[in-house]
């Protein structure tokens, strides 16, 4: 369970993305140098391949992976991945490459979002897909990408070593479900023109909850792209906090605070799929009957909390300045944890000088469990959500107009950002009973 999303605004392209995991597993932001290293092996989770070097990145891993579940590197590359159930048995597959260790392996590699869609189709057709990425519940899977850069963004669906991929300049969303449809404009060999690639759906898996929070998603992006600045940070943030009644909790905002929902996801996790109906300028297909997609919108929690089974475990949102050749700051916001009851900290990917500035906190497993503590909390007594965030958004308004302030100054990032990460964590946990 995931979603990731991308739009444009007037920073530049906004990539964003709520990783969605089993309870208790730690994920944590982690900030990689270039890796002068092509010509040698590299080892990923299953397979050792070439390696080519590596660009500087900044990823967000899974503590038992050696990939990332996305991330940005210093180009101005974003990339997530989404679980999608397809006809491909993943779990009957030999050990190949995981949707994580593309992500990685792509952010590593390219310098634009196109060419980031041509490293994921090459380690795709090259070595398959296949392995446990699920430790919790020992389960493999495909995936499918968001791909983006200041100016494009890309889709790529997956079933095995079968892709379709579409361009989305507008920016679009994705979740857990096949969404390219018959509108792909690249695809392996054995698609011929006006396919639909969704005939790799697995038709046993239901999609409605997915389907649901794609549509919260793709409302979203329709109402930001009116907006006099297009997408921006802050909104970005209070969607992927979305308890199922819209966003909320932008930084620096006052309104009311939503509490997570309780009992409704197993409902649309077993709910049967409806017929196809494919929708969509500007977005990948979903497959939910209007009426369907109606009834379910306000249930969908793009902030996830299935106890026992699946929920947000690390955030990102990053702004990908058109003009970072020229030395624009490559800005991103890492929430550990859920969102909700976490605090987006400004992190500086880099400049054309080398610049870079992320908070150790955010690669430390302290702040992650003090976070996912709260989230515990809040799971259990939804109505503790309100004071928690009466201590944590001024914290996170604080933190953002500092990194506003010193966003153009390079040599101040160190001396005004050193004390983020600490004061983020002592906020999660001054909020512990």
């Amino acid at each position: 369970m995931c979603d990731t999303l991308c739009g444009p605004g007037a920073g530049g392209m906004v990539f964003a993305k709520n990783s969605d995991r089993p309870v208790g597993e730690v994920q944590l932001a982690v900030p990689f140098g270039r890796r002068p290293t092509a010509g040698c092996t590299l080892r990923t989770q299953y397979l050792s391949i070439g390696d080519t070097g590596a660009h500087a990145a900044l990823l967000s891993c899974p503590t038992w992976l050696w990939g990332a579940e996305h991330g940005v590197n210093e180009f101005g590359v974003a990339i997530g991945n989404e679980r999608v159930n397809t006809v491909h048995q993943a779990a009957l597959a030999r050990p190949a490459l995981i949707g994580m260790d593309m992500v990685r392996l792509a952010l590593e590699r390219a310098r634009s979002a196109e060419e980031g869609l041509a490293v994921l189709i090459d380690l795709l057709t090259t070595y398959g897909q296949g392995g446990i990425a699920d430790a919790v519940h020992n389960e493999a899977y495909d995936s499918s990408f968001l791909i983006a850069d200041a100016r494009d963004a890309f889709v790529l669906d997956t079933s095995g070593t079968n892709y379709a991929a579409a361009p989305f300049p507008r920016g679009t969303a994705i979740s857990n479900r096949l969404g390219v449809g018959s509108g792909w404009t690249q695809a392996s060999p054995d698609l011929d023109a006006g396919d639909d690639f969704d005939r790799f759906r697995d038709p046993g898996a239901p999609t409605a909850s997915a389907d649901a929070r794609l549509g919260a998603s793709r409302s979203f992006l329709d109402t930001q792209r009116t907006a006099r600045t297009g997408l921006t940070a802050a909104a970005t943030a209070a969607h992927l906090r979305d308890h199922g009644n819209g966003p909320w909790g932008a930084p620096g905002s006052r309104g009311p605070v939503q509490p997570p929902p309780t009992g409704h996801h197993a409902d649309l996790s077993a709910a049967a799929d409806a017929d196809p109906d494919p929708a969509t300028a500007g977005h990948p297909a979903t497959a939910t009957d209007p009426a369907t997609a109606t009834d379910t919108a306000s249930k969908a929690s793009v902030c996830m909390h299935v106890p026992q089974r699946s929920v947000t475990a690390a955030s990102l949102i990053a702004v990908l300045p058109p003009d970072l050749a020229a030395g624009a700051p490559l800005r991103a916001y890492v929430a550990l944890g859920s969102p909700c009851v976490s605090i987006y900290v400004p992190a500086f990917v880099r400049t054309l000088a080398g610049s870079l500035f992320v908070p150790f906190e955010l690669s430390s497993e302290v702040m992650w469990r003090a976070a996912d503590a709260l989230r515990e909390r809040v799971d259990a007594d939804p109505e503790s959500i309100e004071s928690i965030r009466e201590v944590l958004g001024p914290v996170e308004e604080e933190l953002w107009g500092e990194a506003d302030d010193v966003v153009e100054h390079p040599d101040r990032w160190n001396e005004v950002g050193r004390s983020w990460g600490s004061r983020a964590l002592g906020a999660l946990q001054s909020c512990h009973p």
